[in-house]
């Protein structure tokens, strides 16, 4: 069944990634409008979420920024499949690197290094920094259950010699890669909820009270890697600059989940900056307060 399925979604796929860029958009509004007013997927989990974290906001700004973030979602959904064929200087003009020389800076002085990130529109086509650095690449993904599809994203996503580590495998390959001496840049997208029993650090998330992803920190302060924030910015549609802010290239001289706190901070600051471009359709909020909060 999963084979067959791949068989018939494929040649769609092929077909999108195709299309010109003004055709791609037509198709991602026709996909919204299916997403949002007739299947009605998660609406109910991303207006939950929104109430929660501005309830200040009116009735119709949280309606607006719902519609806006599906539609910011269709497009990046989208243009997932452009990226299949198009071209690396298409690519370069669409996904720009406004201060490149943080990374380079830091790659000069032979530390590796992790790039933090939240789960922001734009992330399917940042494996394009392969052409403005020297580091092996990596980014850290779940697997999809399909492993046709599963394959077809991994080739997707190595046409600029990035790879994807299994979540399950992170631990693992970055100890034998650091053994081995590589110079090595590792993406991690951690912003959004650990499962409950390995939930090791709590603390106010959009001012909600929640356990946090400490991964990256910990791997961080075991290798000593530098600790590097990536914020995303939609210029337009089709259209990205990334900004990065260097966090540390000292982590053992913090106390633990110092790191993964401040990370969570510039997150906040980026959703309450464009808070439709967030992905608000996960249950983020899902494990709130269920431990005891601090006095």
């Amino acid at each position: 069944m999963k084979l067959l399925s791949y068989i018939f979604y494929y040649p769609i796929i092929w077909v999108i990634s195709r299309v010109s860029f003004r055709v791609l958009y037509i198709l991602s509004d026709l996909l919204f409008f299916v997403v949002y007013y007739v299947v009605r997927y998660r609406r109910e989990t991303i207006y939950n979420n929104l109430k929660m974290v501005f309830p200040d906001k009116s009735e119709e700004e949280i309606q607006e920024i719902s519609k806006t973030s599906v539609i910011n979602s269709t497009d990046t959904f989208m243009e997932s499949f452009k990226s299949l064929n198009i071209s690396e200087d298409e690519m370069k003009s669409r996904f720009k690197f406004k201060n490149i020389e943080v990374i380079n800076e830091i790659e000069n002085n032979n530390q590796s290094a992790i790039v933090l990130c939240g789960h922001f529109n734009g992330f399917e086509w940042m494996f394009i920094i392969d052409r403005f650095i020297k580091y092996n690449f990596y980014a850290v993904y779940k697997r999809l259950r399909n492993k046709y599809f599963d394959r077809l994203i991994k080739r997707i996503r190595s046409r600029y010699n990035g790879r994807l580590i299994h979540t399950k495998e992170t631990r693992k390959t970055i100890a034998e890669n650091a053994k081995s001496g590589t110079l090595d840049l590792y993406a991690f997208a951690s912003d959004q909820t650990p499962r409950l029993q390995k939930s090791h650090h709590w603390n106010y998330f959009m001012n909600i009270w929640v356990p946090i992803h400490t991964g990256a920190e910990m791997i961080a302060k075991e290798h000593n890697f530098a600790l590097v924030f990536m914020k995303i910015e939609k210029l337009k549609r089709g259209y990205y600059e990334v900004t990065f802010e260097k966090i540390t290239t000292t982590p053992r001289d913090y106390k633990d989940y110092e790191l993964t706190d401040k990370y969570m901070k510039l997150v906040e600051k980026e959703i309450y900056t464009k808070p439709d471009l967030y992905l608000w359709s996960h249950r983020r909020w899902k494990h709130k307060n269920k431990t005891p909060q601090p006095n």
